[in-house]
């Protein structure tokens, strides 16, 4: 904000527009906070959800020789949100962000990136901070709309309003708008969409495997309602506009000097493009390498970069980097026109052609279970492992604590595309693709009362030749089936390109994109089915135009793939393994009566804690009290099932059971014991007969055949009669 001062700051008057959006409040209000900042807006509701968004752009000290838009995007989670202290008893402050917030950041970039001209190298950065939370609702999906907004503020080149949606399609078939998490858990689809008054720009949803239509008709609702949401940006921005000045932004950018690009043409005909096809990713990299030489020698001895006497030619190559960009456009248009006009890919499969695929089970033999998918040069090695509910993962964020049963972990190490590189902590793209293979394969897993294990699926990038996402989600879903995990129905993933000629408005959709095809295409269409439906979906698009007919073209194109893909896995492996892995746990369980949970757990624990030392296995209670028993050694299970049975056993009258007599009062009976009860015998029931004492019919430690007579659950006492002696 321009002309602040400490004087003035002080009586600056917010600008506050509240407007109805399907029936919730959302209000927008800027010039309270961040006064500093390019541009800021907190948006809020009436449940006291409160998230501040600001943007900034870097204008002095850039790094003018980058190739790439420097777009930075950061949602932080405040604890205080949500009435919380988090961390550790050693930690308190806010730390890493959450695998949440990562992904919460990568939403808010994805539509805004396409919206910005090509070429800009002024660093922007949106930072996204939940303030205040009901603990209802996710916050996150509003930072779109309020990074929209901030850059509206700047008068940078931002082309026009974005604004988010989260929908869900109930199982009674109502769309709902902003829901609750609860109204998340128990959706059968949820839906978040990005987009502009007349385009999409960003999807992501996952569902319960359901139809196309159901689908559509989500989408024509969720662009309804963001049609609204645009219109209020643009009436806050005009009311922002007189009530504060919105200075110009000093913008730079690094585009190629395309006064030599006609030359360029002249040299790479597309007879000599031709050389590009049929070939492999690292030899398609070393043809464009030679391109680039090839062509700085040609502009030098044309003379249409002058090179003087004293100049060394090898120098002025170097710095010829410009030229790189003049072959990367002109491949780039042949390629695409190729597509277009002759339905030409670079390896020679048809548009809908899926690449083949080959498959292997079983690799790692001592692992719960392995596979390992091909699809051309993609490779992707999943590993399931399997283990007790004890393990399932604690999620600690702003929100509430929450566990997670099934996780799914992708990695992409260097060498996947021939890359030498350090090492580093998981990155976004990583957890990124780990959370889309969650979401495509939570929808098929059994509930945890009929496979009451954790399950942690890892899928090893081996070799990458794009889509390895799609990989990984495929052969993760035979690695569960090999795993003995029951699904629901195997599901199968595919990527869907699409190339669009502005001149012409002509496009080609292709199938399983390969990267090669990277520049080349304007949308990525992943989808994720079962026989039944889909169960995820995520859509990026590189233009600021798309159009729901080219929707239903890609989702009628991907059914096809998927069928395809599908009827491979089928061919492996129809249904889940009968049998678990015998390096995998095994799990008993046993509901107990609730009052006699504190029988098991012992003060403090105790009880639990030795019977997992004594018998080796891990015990864990669960809220309705169902308790799980995980072991290795079925032995040591056994008896560790048959100590919990003795503990809460209880006689019942008439029944017979083999006791063990402990303790002898000679002329008043004998005391016995059985699943850690005890009861007495009274001399009158030791024998049909009167007997003067209880020697004359039993000792201690014999074993004797006992009928229940009563009990007397209030005073703890067990009436016993002798059946006979073992």
């Amino acid at each position: 904000m321009i002309w602040l001062s400490d004087k003035n700051a002080t009586k600056i008057k917010a600008l506050k527009k509240t407007y109805d959006i399907e029936g919730t409040k959302i209000t927008f209000e800027s010039g309270k906070l961040a006064l500093l900042s390019s541009g800021s807006v907190t948006i809020s509701d009436d449940s006291g959800n409160y998230l501040f968004v600001s943007c900034g752009i870097k204008e002095e000290w850039l790094n003018k020789q980058t190739d790439y838009f420097p777009l930075s995007v950061e949602y932080q989670e405040k604890y205080y949100a949500t009435w919380k202290i988090g961390g550790n008893r050693f930690q308190k402050r806010e730390w890493r962000p959450s695998e949440q917030a990562i992904i919460s950041s990568r939403i808010i970039d994805r539509p805004i990136r396409p919206m910005f001209p090509k070429g800009l190298i002024n660093d922007v950065q949106i930072i996204a901070t939940a303030l205040s939370s009901s603990n209802e609702s996710d916050l996150a999906f509003h930072g779109i709309t309020g990074a929209s907004l901030t850059l509206l503020m700047t008068n940078a080149s931002f082309e026009w309003p974005v604004s988010w949606v989260r929908v869900v399609l109930t199982n009674d078939d109502k769309l709902v708008f902003d829901p609750s998490f609860v109204e998340v858990g128990d959706a059968k689809l949820t839906l978040v969409v990005a987009w502009t008054v007349d385009a999409i720009t960003m999807v992501e949803a996952q569902s319960n495997e359901v139809t196309d239509d159901e689908m559509m008709r989500s989408l024509e609702f969720a662009h309804k309602v963001i049609k609204q949401i645009c219109e209020a940006q643009v009436d806050f921005i005009a009311d922002y506009k007189k009530d504060f000045w919105i200075c110009e932004v000093k913008e730079y950018y690094n585009k190629p000097d395309v006064t030599l690009y006609e030359s360029v043409k002249e040299y790479l005909t597309e007879e000599k493009l031709n050389s590009l096809y049929e070939t492999w990713k690292h030899e398609f990299q070393e043809v464009l390498n030679s391109f680039d030489t090839e062509v700085k020698d040609y502009l030098i001895s044309e003379k249409l970069v002058e090179v003087k006497e004293w100049e060394d030619i090898e120098k002025v190559k170097e710095e010829m980097s410009f030229v790189w960009e003049l072959v990367y456009k002109r491949v780039k248009e042949v390629m695409r026109k190729n597509v277009i006009l002759k339905e030409k890919r670079l390896d020679g499969r048809k548009l809908n052609e899926v690449r083949s695929i080959i498959w292997e089970v079983g690799l790692l033999p001592r692992t719960h279970w392995s596979a390992l998918f091909q699809r051309g040069m993609t490779q992707i090695l999943s590993v399931t492992t399997l283990w007790g509910p004890d393990d399932i993962q604690i999620i600690d964020d702003m929100y509430e604590e929450d566990t997670k049963r099934y996780i799914h972990h992708y990695n992409f190490p260097p060498y996947a595309v021939w890359e030498v590189r350090m090492l580093r902590w998981t990155g976004r793209r990583e957890i990124w693709h780990g959370r889309l293979a969650e979401k495509a394969l939570e929808p098929v897993l059994p509930s945890q009362l009929d496979f009451p294990y954790m399950i942690r699926v890892v899928s090893e990038t081996m070799t990458c030749n794009w889509s390895s996402s799609m990989a990984s989600i495929c052969w993760s879903t035979m690695s569960l089936m090999h795993a003995w995990v029951p699904i629901k129905s195997p599901v199968a993933w595919v990527a869907i390109g699409m190339i669009y000629d502005e001149e012409t408005n002509k496009y080609k959709i292709l199938s399983d994109i390969q990267a090669q095809e990277d520049f080349l295409w304007d949308m990525d269409f992943k989808v994720a089915r079962t026989p039944k439906g889909i169960t995820a979906m995520q859509l990026d698009v590189k233009i600021k135009w798309l159009s729901m007919q080219v929707f239903k073209e890609a989702f009628a194109q991907s059914n096809e793939a998927i069928d395809y893909i599908l009827w491979e896995m089928k061919l492996v492996i129809a249904d889940a393994n009968k049998e678990l892995s015998p390096f995998a746990p095994r799990i008993l369980s046993i509901v107990v009566p609730v009052e006699k949970i504190r029988e098991i757990i012992g003060k403090g624990w105790e009880n639990i804690q030795k019977a997992e030392a004594t018998y080796e296995v891990k015990i864990h209670i669960e809220d309705d009290w169902k308790t799980f028993i995980t072991w290795k050694d079925a032995i040591w299970a056994e008896k560790a099932l048959a100590w919990i049975k003795n503990l809460i056993w209880e006689p019942t009258i008439w029944e017979i059971h083999t006791w063990e007599v402990i303790n002898i009062i000679t002329w008043t009976g004998a005391l016995v014991e059985f699943r850690g009860k005890t009861g007495m015998i009274h001399i009158s029931k030791l024998a049909p007969t009167r007997i003067a004492t209880v020697e004359e019919v039993v000792a201690v430690w014999n074993k004797v055949e006992i009928e229940v007579l009563t009990v007397d659950k209030e005073k703890g006492r067990i009436g016993l009669k002798l059946v006979k002696k073992l």
